[in-house]
């Protein structure tokens, strides 16, 4: 009598586990193409902030979102399409966060405060995006590279400097340089503090805001090197 029952307990729990991968099947069959898309966006963004683009496969990506390989060439035509998609969106999410942060009313400083600190926001929120974003874009990749944004803020930036600078009395010419500077010095500690949370995010874009506030500050109208290497005759 205990052998019958033994028996039929596990051919109940194979019964169970067979309804329950059925379930878990179908449920996947339901997906709509949208939901589709976005679960392999998703599952595909988190691939290329873990190991990058070349490291990252079309059967890896099809293997975490539970379908074959055809559905991912279906919806983005293969890996590139995919990986295309997804630096889209984190640009453009980044770019609003900064763009937001530049385009309101106020002091030159306080536009350069907001402006660092939507930076770190992004970082912070968005880790899995950041990663993905300053890493190299694969051959081929003409647009949507870090390089590219950084370019796009610089552009913003040096507006409101120009401005500035007119108002100090100092040429607005050299604005476009300060502002790649400004933009350069903001990314590079965005990430380094992507990986280095020592410090509070409200602490780096303080001292950020310190170091170039207080050295546009000091300005002066025609600097000159104090050291120049003279060219040999």
């Amino acid at each position: 009598m205990n052998q019958r029952r033994e028996v039929d307990v596990r051919h109940d729990g194979m019964v169970t586990q067979a309804r329950e991968t059925t379930a878990a099947t179908t449920a996947r069959s339901r997906m709509t193409g949208k939901q589709r898309r976005e679960q392999l966006l998703e599952v595909g963004r988190k691939l290329f902030a873990d190991k990058g683009f070349e490291a990252t496969t079309v059967e890896e990506i099809a293997a975490k979102a539970g379908v074959s390989k055809p559905v991912v060439y279906e919806h983005f035509g293969g890996k590139e399409g995919l990986y295309a998609v997804v630096v889209d969106r984190e640009i453009r999410s980044l770019l609003d966060g900064i763009t937001g942060a530049l385009s309101t009313d106020g002091h030159a400083r306080v536009l350069l405060e907001q402006a660092a600190l939507a930076l770190l926001d992004y970082v912070e929120n968005s880790t899995d995006g950041f990663r993905i974003l300053v890493r190299d874009s694969p051959a081929g990749q003409a647009t949507g590279s870090f390089a590219s944004l950084l370019s796009d803020v610089a552009s913003q930036v040096e507006h409101i400097l120009a401005a500035e600078f007119k108002h100090q009395k100092l040429d607005p010419k050299t604005a476009p340089i300060y502002a790649q500077m400004l933009v350069g010095m903001v990314a590079l500690t965005g990430q380094w503090w992507m990986d280095s949370r020592k410090f509070k995010k409200a602490d780096v874009a303080a001292h950020l805001v310190n170091l170039a506030w207080n050295g546009l500050s000091g300005i002066k109208p025609k600097p000159t090197l104090r050291t120049v290497t003279k060219s040999p005759s």
